[in-house]
């Protein structure tokens, strides 16, 4: 009974991982070009850190048994009573705004499909930073996979460099520049690779779970995620408001934004390396036949085969092969 609930899981899991991974570089690009008054992203990413707080608190409540008294003294052990084991979340904290903020950029001037495949370059900058940071060697295997995934999104970059046609059918939205929207998504995946990376050290040097040390991210992404809507959108905010251009669609984006991350955490236990894999791959197909449908996504041999290169190299990055190879692998 134990092994089918565990192999339904897997299951659960894949198909949680899709639709997360699709939904959102979709809503992200639908929200940006619909019609109607723009929200402010930067506002948008400051209510999913919120968002993400009272999630991680709620998570943290239930673990300690529903008690607000266990939660309470949880948090004055874990976070209060520590306070610079809390100030080294303060570079991903910040790091996380910043590379959301960028992702709202991109998804304004890249069209939901191409968004998708250029941001698994996240691949690349993290596995050059788990070679920096975490001083871990990669397999021959993984090297390759990153060189095949250069190559299918220079083809899909290339593919879409034509003369801008498409643009020109956005109903609304800011203007389209396919390489503003290509530099964002390239910071953004550099930005997400030295996050990740460095929160995976600090959580291995440390007995803090993860829920509270997402408690501890969102928490100080709050100040910096302020800063940055005060900064760039001072002048809307304060003659527009806060919440302009808010409606249900724009309080799903930054719930689906906040939760996202959560509900990837909580399934992937369940889900091996090939598995994420594939749910990485039908995620970038489910987004590019939906954007046909959705943004008259016009769908290039030449975007296909990157596309296919892409896909390729995610499975070929998370083969994990036998040992007697991985062994031999290293020599190389």
């Amino acid at each position: 009974m134990e092994l089918k609930n565990s192999e339904n899981m897997k299951y659960i899991s894949l198909v949680t991982l899709t639709v997360q991974n699709a939904a959102l570089g979709l809503s992200m690009r639908y929200a940006r070009i619909r019609v109607g008054d723009m929200f402010l992203s930067s506002t948008a990413v400051l209510m999913s850190e919120f968002v993400k707080l009272i999630s991680c608190l709620w998570l943290v409540y239930h673990e300690e048994g529903n008690s607000l008294m266990k939660l309470k003294e949880a948090i004055n052990i874990q976070i209060i009573k520590q306070p610079l084991d809390t100030l080294k979340v303060c570079v991903p904290s910040m790091v996380y705004v910043v590379q959301n903020n960028l992702l709202y950029v991109a998804a304004s001037h890249l069209d939901a499909a191409t968004y998708q495949v250029t941001y698994q370059l996240k691949i690349l900058t993290a596995a050059l930073f788990t070679v920096a940071i975490l001083k871990r060697q990669l397999i021959a295997t993984q090297w390759t996979a990153l060189v095949v995934l250069l190559v299918g999104v220079a083809m899909v970059q290339l593919a879409q460099t034509e003369p801008e046609k498409s643009d020109k059918t956005v109903p609304s939205g800011p203007e389209q520049h396919r390489w503003v929207g290509f530099s964002a998504a390239l910071s953004a995946c550099v930005l997400s690779g030295f996050a990740g990376i460095y929160f995976e050290k600090i959580l291995k040097g440390s007995n803090v779970s993860v829920w509270m040390r997402n408690i501890q991210l969102s928490f100080l992404s709050l100040p910096f995620g302020l800063f940055t809507c005060l900064l760039y959108d001072w002048s809307t905010i304060s003659s527009q408001g806060f919440f302009f251009g808010y409606d249900a669609f724009i309080w799903y984006l930054v719930t689906l934004q906040a939760t996202g991350g959560l509900l990837v955490a909580m399934v992937v236990k369940y889900a091996d390396n090939i598995l994420k894999g594939f749910a990485t791959s039908l995620a970038i197909i489910l987004s590019c036949v939906l954007s046909i449908y959705l943004f008259d996504f016009n769908l290039t041999l030449q975007f296909s085969l990157g596309t296919l290169l892409v896909m390729g190299s995610v499975f070929l990055y998370s083969y994990t092969p036998p040992k007697n190879m991985h062994a031999q692998a290293d020599k190389i």
